[in-house]
């Protein structure tokens, strides 16, 4: 999903239309690579002279095998490779071709099983890349992108929108909230408390698909969610009232901001990638902490990557946390820069700036000697000090107030979330 959300400001940035194909059939395109056989279907029985039953050999991959989606990501891979076109190093579904002589004239294309979208400059080359996939697939052209993967987009001038209205809304009446009271902050301020209270039991399976639907929605197009849907992930197993009414907020706070969208505006300022960590130190039963991080390619927003996750060790300060959730960061950065040089033709981006508001952290990371207080650490922590020297990680101090990060980590207010309005939304 960070690669689509990378494609559509991309496309903003550098002028690109982006269209969407849909693959009839896709897996049968793709040649069984092992023999295998199946039953006769009932009612269509042929026997041999001999009145032996026969099977059937197949020849493509079937819907419900094993290796199906395989086979068709291997004969796609396969024909794009032969058009010209190379895949991405850092993810394997997205691919570029670029024309020899023409800076300008490239194609895009990201795959999801057998949807895919396509993005060019010029409506020429977008019109001879579809009539080349059509001679070898069949496949409908539903012309610029619209609907995709229960996401709706709007591609308007020199603006490309994401929201999920429409699935929420669905959402909504699927567990009865659809005439529910809206609110207007993702979570209550004390959800540490509530969530860590004895409770009544109550309908795992209930409680799964509620938050099952939100990870979607979180992962897709709303980062404001990314906190309270990681404490809630935390209590599938046996989840409490307590928790369902934490989860029920959340269909609330959907209900009062069902129209809130990701807005990819164009920029005079070229992209730069720009990052924010955080992390909540201590703050749940098991006293691991949450690491929370956010990056950008415009100063306007809004983001292209988010994540919060409960870190796998327990930090002994606020310095070490802050450090975990730089490396996690850092980690995500590298993965993001090298997609966007991937996708884009020119200068490539060499570096991403990360932004954190603890300067014990960043005196740590700039700082490569062993403390007494800090040996302890993980050394897989420590590779943050080989992209500051490297040159390709500057660090910025940032007060806390205005880390944008800090709503992936805890409970925030209203007027929070609307000070982040244009990286959130």
């Amino acid at each position: 999903m960070a690669s689509i959300r990378t494609l559509m400001q991309i496309a903003v940035q550098h002028d690109l239309t982006v269209h969407q194909m849909d693959v009839n059939t896709a897996f049968l395109n793709a040649p069984i690579d092992c023999e295998l056989y199946v039953e006769q279907p009932e009612g269509y029985e042929i026997k041999s002279k001999n009145d032996e039953k026969l099977v059937l050999r197949l020849k493509k991959s079937l819907y419900g095998l094993k290796q199906s989606g395989r086979n068709w990501n291997h004969t796609l891979h396969t024909y794009l490779i032969e058009q010209g076109y190379s895949q991405s190093r850092t993810d394997s579904c997205v691919y570029k071709k670029h024309s020899e002589g023409q800076p300008d004239d490239y194609a895009i294309v990201v795959i999801w099983v057998d949807d895919l979208l396509l993005a060019t400059k010029h409506e020429s080359t977008m019109t001879n890349e579809k009539d080349k996939l059509k001679q070898k697939f069949r496949m409908k052209d539903l012309g610029k992108i619209g609907w995709f993967l229960g996401i709706e987009f709007a591609h308007e001038h020199e603006k490309i929108t994401m929201c999920q209205s429409r699935y929420i809304e669905r959402l909504l009446n699927r567990f009865g909230m659809q005439d529910c009271k809206p609110k207007y902050t993702p979570c209550d301020m004390n959800t540490n408390k509530l969530s860590n209270l004895d409770g009544e039991e109550i309908d795992a399976k209930l409680y799964r698909e509620i938050v099952g639907a939100l990870i979607y929605v979180m992962t897709s197009t709303r980062p404001d969610l990314c906190y309270i849907v990681t404490k809630l992930s935390q209590h599938m197993a046996r989840p409490n009232s307590n928790h369902i009414i934490l989860a029920k907020h959340v269909l609330r706070y959907l209900k009062g901001t069902n129209n809130q969208r990701l807005i990819f505006r164009k920029s005079l300022e070229p992209m730069n990638l720009n990052g924010f960590c955080d992390a909540d130190w201590a703050n749940s039963a098991d006293r691991r902490s949450i690491t929370g991080y956010g990056f950008e390619l415009l100063r306007e927003g809004p983001l292209i990557s988010w994540k919060a996750k409960k870190q796998p060790t327990i930090a002994l300060s606020t310095c070490e946390a802050e450090y975990m959730s730089m490396a996690a960061a850092t980690q995500e950065g590298k993965f993001l820069l090298a997609l966007i040089n991937d996708m884009t033709v020119g200068i490539p981006l060499n570096q991403f700036s990360l932004h954190c508001d603890n300067q014990g952290a960043i005196a740590l990371a700039n700082n490569p000697v062993q403390h007494q207080r800090s040996k302890h650490i993980d050394i897989r922590y420590h590779f943050v000090r080989d992209e500051i020297q490297n040159g390709s990680l500057p660090l910025f101090y940032i007060l806390s107030e205005d880390n944008m990060a800090d709503v992936f980590t805890k409970p925030v207010v209203r007027s929070k979330i609307e000070k982040f309005r244009s990286l959130l939304i």
